[in-house]
């Protein structure tokens, strides 16, 4: 018996008459009403008994279905919120996507060191889990976008010796209640409670675990029961799966999880959960894919969807050979069952895709090739790939756009110009990537390895070209591919493994003893000069000097803001603060001396960066909101650095930013900046806040704590620390340098406020003036004049080049001294010009049937040109080789054209006298 089988032995399973049994199939505990009942209920060990079969007392749509959920734990005493983003990094930053209900409240509640918004809760929050991508479509159950419903409760334990430490207290409900709960909802949609199972399924995660039930009513699993209640800890009592050792938490939380989708198949007894989910959508696409089935074939496909969940991945070793066992079963052949199948599951996935799609783009994921762009792009090049290998020509956008309608988002216009363009980008990566794949395919053609796994996902990466096209042009090209069934999955976890994690420092263990710094700054940003205590001084290697104050006016660098300078001094001396950081509320302050412990010191803070650094944050803010207003909601900070003399701001955009639009961010920014509207702080509640104004707060990362500190400004608020001038009018005006791609999909504004916006547009009108003085033109006019000299430079470019191309004629019909090589003549001459001269004068030669072998010592190198007419017998390439080396170079080429050379050009002449013999002993060779 496991370490937590006692956790399970429930006062409700006893009360209700429920009995503990192992499936002899897959060894799983669980518990049940019905004591004649041998198996656990899940796939593989029975199959759905639901389709056709209905498990509810009616049909329920998914609204219908989601409304029925809450409504019951209202009435049960839960309170309602809203879902969160399924961008899950737009308040933590751990993870990427939103897969589970309990994401909203990880970190800061789970941990006990915010409230919830409401305690108990309940929520119908959209996930979408990348690692189920590559059973989408096959198991007729998996959606990679889903609805987790789901109630939770935060409880915290009563014998703990500080019970103020957690921002909750005592026991709302636990596991007992937890499970009734789950029953009287079964209940009220009409289940018969003697056909459910609860398996026992211990629960690991994050370093936290617990017991975990997960509900099996005929066939499907419809609902989770985790009981979040320990934490890693070597020392632990509870070993469990994953063979770490877990100790008991002072909190412990109810975290269920009902799939949404799940539960309205089960009251539809639909063949597969797509049917349920997506009814219209599947029949459009099988109407335009022109999938039509007889009644026999119908009825082969209808009895296969009810085996569809031996088809899961992570539980079979070969998707083929379980569709194998699927067709024995069904006593088809297993090609016809293939070939029936795998045309609906492609229909099937472009459906759940599509609606994924329609999540990440509605909650505003801009695709690009990091973290959730990423993700989004991926999903999106495969449902492409989809789109168009079962044959349906619908536009993509207008799949996406279908389920961004039903979901009700109201920025269906950017949803489908951004497919549009990625569709574009697309096209464009896989002409490139093509190339890629053949010479891969040539290295591995008759080695008997196939093209390696990590090769494929790098092609994938970098290229966009997915495995079955890699498959197809490899196999064209006499090389083999072996593309896993989880290939997806497995870039999805790549990814998610690289791009999130958690960012947060160690403590450093000489500070940990102090009391946090009080932080001055906030109180009055415009003062500069203050008192204070030094509580510590740590001595560094390099004779600097870490001092910690009780309170301080210096602004810690964060959040893209870098630190104030000033000085520290006593009576006796003056300290240059340099750099100021902060470490879990222990603000340090490096300095160049020591100003002794436990002496008051008066700060000054440099008045002068302080102001410059105050407008360039306010100015941030400002050209954000801007750009929000000209390329839409989508906009998203990526970045930001604020500096002195200019800043830089990282917005998230599916293309690249045009002149006309930074005219017009710039023009919005400085009305806002003349308008002279106040710059006002506060520090309201988290979730009020977050309720309040949504997780777009968040836009220069996540802040810790109960509170967060609030910066409004016109109509834009987010969450940040820095400093800020008092009204946007002190900002003077915001001047956009330049605009730059960071990455795909992240464009860069870098900007100038304020003086330093002054200082930047002079030095624009110093560059103009000098160009102006070297055209002696009008300032005004040396855009105009510009041009007109660069029309006549392409002009005077190509008159030479057709000089080029007529001198080379002329020597090419000059009575040069020629030798026969094998029937052909050929031309060895010395011209000294420049390369286009020699390739010019080759190509006329070839142009002609003749050999040509051109050296020029121009530029003080030696080099040679040589150009080869068709069926001359000789390679150009080699000729070139033998010649390079003789004047201590190299070269080469195809076997027509090819040219290289050497640094020696006293060799040169020796090495054309030697062509000849070169020629002719390579002629022999062949």
């Amino acid at each position: 018996m496991s370490d937590l089988d006692d956790e399970y032995r429930l006062d409700y399973f006893e009360e209700e008459g429920f009995q503990r049994k192992e499936c002899p199939s897959c060894g799983a505990h669980f518990w049940t009403r019905n004591h004649d009942r041998e198996l656990c209920g899940e796939p593989p060990c029975e199959d759905y008994s639901f389709i056709d079969n209905p498990g509810f007392d009616r049909e329920y749509t998914l609204e219908e279905m989601r409304e029925a959920f809450l409504s019951f734990f209202e009435e049960h005493g839960h309170e309602r919120i809203d879902p969160y983003p399924v961008a899950a990094n737009r308040w933590r930053d751990d993870v990427l996507l939103t897969q589970a209900s309990i994401y909203d409240f990880q970190p800061h509640v789970t941990s006990g060191k915010t409230p919830p918004p409401a305690n108990p809760l309940c929520i119908s929050q959209p996930c979408i889990r990348m690692q189920d991508i590559d059973n989408v479509g096959k198991t007729g159950r998996h959606t990679m976008a889903f609805e987790m419903m789901a109630h939770h409760a935060f409880n915290a334990r009563e014998d703990i010796e500080d019970s103020d430490q957690y921002a909750y207290e005592g026991e709302v409900y636990w596991k007992d209640e937890t499970v009734r709960y789950c029953d009287e909802f079964f209940e009220s949609m009409g289940a018969n409670l003697e056909e459910i199972t609860y398996i026992e399924d211990p629960w690991v995660g994050g370093g936290n675990a617990g017991p975990a039930i997960e509900v099996i009513y005929r066939g499907a699993e419809l609902a989770t029961l985790v009981f979040m209640s320990m934490e890693q800890d070597p020392d632990g009592e509870y070993e469990l799966k994953d063979g770490n050792q877990y100790s008991k938490m002072d909190t412990y939380i109810v975290d269920t999880g009902y799939g949404l989708e799940r539960w309205a198949w089960m009251s539809q007894g639909t063949p597969t959960v797509y049917e349920a989910v997506y009814p219209d959508a599947i029949e459009f696409l099988k109407d335009n894919a022109d999938i039509e089935h007889t009644p026999e074939e119908a009825e082969l496909v209808h009895r296969a969807a009810k085996l569809a969940g031996r088809m899961d991945i992570d539980d079979i070793d070969d998707l083929e050979s379980a569709r194998e066992d699927v067709a024995a079963k069904l006593d088809v052949d297993a090609g016809r069952l293939r070939e029936l199948m795998e045309p609906l599951e492609d229909i099937y996935a472009i459906a759940d895709h599509c609606r994924t799609l329609a999540y990440m783009f509605g909650d505003e994921i801009v695709p690009s090739n990091v973290g959730t762009g990423y993700l989004a792009r991926m999903v999106l090049r495969r449902t492409k790939r989809l789109v168009d290998r079962v044959g349906v020509d619908a536009p993509l956008d207008e799949l996406v756009d279908m389920q961004a309608e039903r979901l009700g988002y109201e920025n269906r216009d950017t949803i489908r110009e951004m497919v549009r363009t990625e569709e574009r980008k697309y096209r464009r990566t896989l002409e490139r990537g093509t190339r890629k794949v053949k010479q891969l395919a040539d290295e591995y053609a008759g080695t008997g390895e196939p093209i390696p796994l990590p090769e494929l996902i790098e092609l994938y990466d970098s290229h966009g070209i997915q495995p079955e096209m890699v498959e197809e042009i490899a196999a064209d090209r006499g090389a083999t591919v072996d593309v896993p069934d989880d290939f997806y999955s497995l870039v999805a976890k790549r990814h998610d493994e690289e791009e999130a994690g958690s960012r947060a420092e160690e403590t450093d263990e000489r500070i940990a003893d102090l009391p946090e710094t009080e932080q001055l700054y906030y109180d009055d940003q415009e003062r500069t000069e203050f008192e204070a205590v030094v509580l510590d001084v740590f001595e560094r290697d390099d004779d600097e000097y870490d001092v910690v104050l009780d309170g301080t006016m210096f602004y810690p660098e964060g959040g893209g803001q870098p630190a104030d300078h000033g000085t520290l001094s006593t009576d006796d001396t003056t300290v240059e603060v340099t750099d100021v950081q902060i470490h879990d509320g222990v603000i340090l302050h490096r300095t160049d001396g020591d100003p002794g412990k436990g002496e008051i010191v008066r700060g000054q803070i440099d008045v002068d960066r302080r102001r410059r650094l105050m407008r360039h944050h306010t100015a941030t803010h400002i050209v954000g909101f801007a750009a929000r207003q000209v390329l839409g909601d989508h906009v998203r900070q990526a970045g930001a650095q604020k500096g002195i003399d200019s800043s830089r701001l990282d917005v998230r955009h599916y293309d690249r930013i045009t002149r006309e639009e930074v005219t017009e961010i710039e023009r919005v920014a400085n009305e806002i900046v003349m308008d002279n509207v106040a710059v006002k702080a506060e520090w309201p509640d988290r979730h009020e806040a977050e309720k309040e104004h949504g997780f777009d707060l968040y836009q220069g990362g996540i802040p810790p704590g109960r509170n967060v500190r609030l910066i409004h400004i016109d109509e834009d608020v987010q969450a940040c620390g820095g400093t800020h001038v008092s009204r946007t009018g002190e900002v003077g005006t915001i001047k956009l340098l330049k605009t730059e791609p960071v990455q795909d999909g992240v464009e860069r504004l870098v900007f100038a406020a304020g003086t330093a916006a002054i200082e930047a547009t002079q030095r624009t009108e110093d560059a103009l003036r000098d160009a102006a003085e070297v055209l002696d033109v009008d300032p005004l006019d040396v855009p105009e004049t510009a041009e007109r000299f660069f029309e006549e430079w392409k002009q005077r470019g190509k008159t030479i080049d057709e000089l080029k191309s007529e001198l080379a004629e002329l020597r090419a019909s000059a009575d040069a001294e020629e030798i026969d090589v094998g029937g052909t003549p050929a031309v060895i001459q010395r011209l000294d010009g420049d390369p286009d001269e020699l390739r010019a004068t080759a190509n006329a030669l070839v142009d002609e049937g003749k050999i040509a072998v051109l050296g020029s010592g121009a530029g003080g190198s030696a080099q040679f040109v040589v150009g080869v007419p068709e069926g001359a017998g000789v390679n150009a390439g080699e000729v070139v080789s033998e010649l390079a080396a003789s004047v201590g170079g190299g070269g080469g080429g195809p076997p027509d054209f090819a040219q290289g050379g050497g640094p020696d050009v006293d060799r040169l002449d020796e090495a054309l006298e030697s062509a000849p013999g070169v020629l002719k002993n390579l002629l022999a060779a062949d």
